[in-house]
């Protein structure tokens, strides 16, 4: 079986990082963009205002 290319990571606004709203975002596993930190600039509608988002680990599942 083959190794997957992409991770599935949460991103959370930088600011207040406890906040109720995020979004998910695929990222490459290998590579130069694999080792750096993901920074998006998305829209907060808790703010109403176009923020920095930046990456978090996904939070564990129970089963």
């Amino acid at each position: 079986m083959a190794k997957k290319s992409t991770v599935k990571i949460r991103l959370v606004p930088e600011e207040k990082t406890d906040s109720k709203f995020y979004y998910y975002a695929k990222k490459p596993t290998a590579g130069e963009k694999a080792k750096e930190k993901l920074r998006m600039k998305k829209y907060n509608p808790a703010t109403m205002k176009h923020e920095w988002f930046v990456e978090k680990k996904l939070p564990p599942h129970s089963k």
